[in-house]
């Protein structure tokens, strides 16, 4: 049948073909029909990309969604796991925190004890100087503080009769050799420095305000009366020049040195113009003359004093630096209980005795109980409200342990300097001492007649010879020119300052002075419009803040504080109740040798390091000049304290976190160390006062965070929470560590506040 349809097929097409035009049409539908059905099978594709495309993105969504939600309740259980964690850990914080807290006032007992130590040595002195010496044996002499006794029958400059007759009878000494003004100024250089350490030592409760005074006057009338002496000497030895003439110029030249002071003195005999320049061979101090003074009858004195008596007095005693506190009226009650329970202390000390250890531990017991009261005070202060710690913060800055009458005269001091001559003594200090310049009228010389030394005598001391003259018009004189040599006992991190004193003024100017060239460290030339006293002033806040710091343990009572700054880097090494500087590095090169290796108190190694140019010790104005990491005043000194109480057997050491940890905490590593080589594994431990914890944290992590340390706690105080992970030996180590050692470490660590200035 299928055969048959389409043989009809076949003779209906063949006798009746189509038209061409009807063959196009149909050609013309088929192609249409065809591209529609690739079309729509494209569109159907392209439909189903779509959709599958569709699918995947709500699947994604879900699959996100879903661990979104799965990471929501993981983060929800951790965080309520470590809420629990957290409960519990509080809960145990608080059941054992009067345990801990007790077992801490035990330990800064030992704070008390070394104060206590310190009063009765004081006491002692004061009775040994009174003639009382007898009632003591001899080996506890032996024990007595350099400072407080010496054996070379000098007055004893707090008592008044004793300093004013010794005044007085130098005054009356017509002995004008200058050798002998030199060493008879190292006594008085002594005196000074022995007044100026009181001043700074003696704790405001055993000290009055009336002695405070007298002190400062003493140490003023020491001071004017030294350089007299150093005046009369000069006068002395010109009257004499035409002995030392020099045989080349025909001029006189001298130079006098001595560790704390150098006599340049040239005498223009001859008075030619081509003599008129001069360079003192040994110290290499020089001069240039105008030709007008190198025709006069003048003579020129470079007196290069290594100690500065010209600065005001409340520059040359600066003391210890302590953290300004807000006191409650707990708190300040309790100072006075500490003041009466000192004034039972000095009663009881008419019959003195030198403390031992074993002495120094009862009177602890018998203090344990003021000082548990005093930490309670501290710590209710630390607990108030955030508006009063950003006022605490506020007043971070260091507060100079000064007499309330030099107090004032650094309030003085406050005013912002218009000026822009006038140097800022809050920034900037001299060091390497003071340089007198003066031209000095030349005396009348002795002349040989026959047999017979003839000399005009003139009762008017030494003349100073003014240049320029007063009667000078408005037209400029010639500036003198001078050269000094730096002096190799300090370290100019940087060109320094030339100022000039200003007598009327009573400050340091920079006015005046001119044309200044810095010779590769070793010298330095300028010009002046007329003779001054000059000196060379440097930032005081150069190596801060300092870039790392480190404290570490060195064996039983030793430990070894490392200060790293931009330009140096300080190691001091404690021992006992001592420490001494142990090396200054600059440039991997150890300079200062003349101060390593010398023992000596805190007071004075912060001195001495001040002198040589190196201050690692900030200010009470400090923080405006320097970027300062603020720390909470109250939390900072806890830091301190705990961190000396277990520095026999700990190392401590800078963290970059600290930076990151906020006012309220601070971060530092820490290492048992019984060794006496480098630290090498550190854990970071962060403190708030109250709280001490390990961080999860190192130091290469990427981001701070307070997370705990696995399966660690935290304690109310730092010392358990190193406990935590120390052995036996290193407790049994801090048990037993002498509170002068850790008194000296407090010192140091709150004398330089790396904490805060790092």
């Amino acid at each position: 049948m299928l055969y048959t349809l389409f043989s009809d097929a076949c003779f209906f097409f063949f006798f009746f073909p189509p038209s061409t035009s009807r063959v196009q049409k149909r050609i013309k539908r088929w192609k249409k029909s065809s591209g529609k059905e690739k079309v729509n099978k494209a569109e159907k594709l392209r439909l189903q990309k779509e959709e599958e495309e569709r699918r995947l993105k709500e699947e994604e969504e879900a699959r996100l969604q879903a661990e979104q939600e799965e990471a929501a309740r993981l983060e929800k259980e951790r965080i309520e796991r470590e809420r629990e964690l957290m409960e519990k850990l509080e809960a145990k914080d608080q059941e054992r925190r009067e345990y801990e807290l007790a077992e801490l006032y035990s330990l800064e007992e030992k704070f008390v004890s070394a104060q206590l130590w310190k009063t009765k040595y004081r006491a002692y002195a004061k009775y040994s100087r009174c003639g009382l010496t007898s009632i003591m044996e001899g080996r506890v002499l032996a024990m007595l503080w350099e400072h407080y006794i010496a054996c070379d029958g000098s007055p004893d400059p707090t008592i008044p009769q004793e300093i004013n007759t010794f005044m007085s009878l130098w005054r009356e000494d017509q002995n004008k050799d200058i050798q002998l003004v030199v060493e008879k100024g190292q006594q008085v250089l002594n005196l000074i420095e022995k007044l100026q350490f009181f001043l700074l030592d003696t704790p405001p409760s055993e000290i009055t305000e009336k002695e405070i005074v007298q002190y400062q006057e003493t140490i003023l009338e020491l001071q004017n009366l030294l350089h007299q002496k150093y005046n009369e000497a000069t006068e002395h030895l010109l009257k004499t020049a035409s002995m030392y003439e020099d045989s080349d110029t025909g001029n006189m030249q001298a130079v006098i040195k001595d560790k704390n002071v150098t006599f340049c003195i040239w005498a223009n005999l001859k008075k030619k113009v081509r003599f008129k320049n001069h360079v003192f061979c040994d110290t290499h101090h020089g001069f240039d003359l105008p030709k007008s003074l190198a025709v006069s009858n003048v003579a020129v004195r470079i007196l290069h004093t290594h100690y500065d008596h010209v600065s005001p007095l409340w520059l040359q005693c600066q003391s210890v630096p302590k953290l300004e506190v807000l006191e409650s009226k707990e708190s300040t009650q309790h100072s006075k209980d500490n003041v009466e329970e000192l004034e039972e202390e000095k009663k009881a000390a008419e019959e003195p005795n030198m403390p031992t250890e074993e002495e120094t531990h009862s009177d602890e017991r018998k203090s344990a109980i003021s000082f548990k009261e005093k930490y309670n005070s501290v710590t209710d202060i630390n607990e108030k409200t955030e508006e009063e710690t950003e006022k605490k913060s506020e007043i971070l800055d260091i507060s100079q342990v000064l007499s309330p009458l030099m107090q004032e005269k650094t309030n003085e001091k406050e005013d912002e300097i218009t000026d822009e001559n006038i140097v800022d003594l809050r920034q900037f200090v001299p060091v390497g001492g003071v340089y007198h310049i003066d031209a000095l009228q030349l005396p009348p010389q002795v002349k040989q007649v026959k047999n017979w030394n003839i000399v005009e005598l003139l009762d008017i001391g030494l003349e100073a010879y003014r240049y320029p003259p007063e009667e000078s018009d408005d037209a400029p004189y010639p500036p003198i020119q001078i050269t000094l040599r730096l002096s190799d006992s300090v370290i100019y991190c940087e060109e320094p300052v030339i100022a000039r004193w200003d007598p009327a003024g009573q400050q340091w100017r920079t006015d005046g002075i001119s044309n200044i060239t810095y010779e590769t460290q070793k010298s330095i030339t300028f010009e002046m419009g007329a003779f001054y006293t000059i000196a060379l002033l440097q930032n005081v806040h150069l190596n801060m803040p300092y870039q790392a710091w480190e404290l570490r343990p060195m064996g039983i009572n030793e430990a070894l504080l490392t200060v790293t700054t931009v330009f140096a880097e300080v190691q001091i090494q404690i021992k006992g109740k001592q420490c001494m500087v142990a090396a200054v590095t600059v440039e991997e090169k150890d300079v200062l040798s003349h101060l390593t290796g010398k023992w000596m108190c805190p007071v004075t190694l912060r001195k001495v390091l001040k002198e040589a140019g190196v201050n690692i010790f900030p200010g009470e104005y400090s923080y405006k000049y320097v970027s300062v990491n603020k720390k909470a005043p109250l939390i900072e000194v806890r830091a301190y304290q705990q961190m000396a109480l277990v520095a026999s057997t700990f190392a401590f050491g800078w963290s970059k976190w600290n930076l990151e940890s906020g006012q309220d905490q601070v971060v530092f590593k820490v290492s048992e160390h019984l060794k006496t080589d480098f630290v090498k594994d550190w854990s970071l431990y962060m403190f708030n006062g109250q709280r001490a914890l390990k961080l999860k944290i190192t130091e290469t992590s990427e981001a701070f965070s307070k997370e705990l340390e696995e399966d660690s706690e935290f304690h109310s105080t730092l010392y358990h929470m190193l406990k935590d992970f120390a052995s036996k030996e290193a407790i049994d180590r801090v048990s037993t560590a002498n509170f002068l050692f850790i008194d000296v470490v407090y010192q140091l660590l709150l004398a330089t506040r790396v904490l805060t200035y790092s």
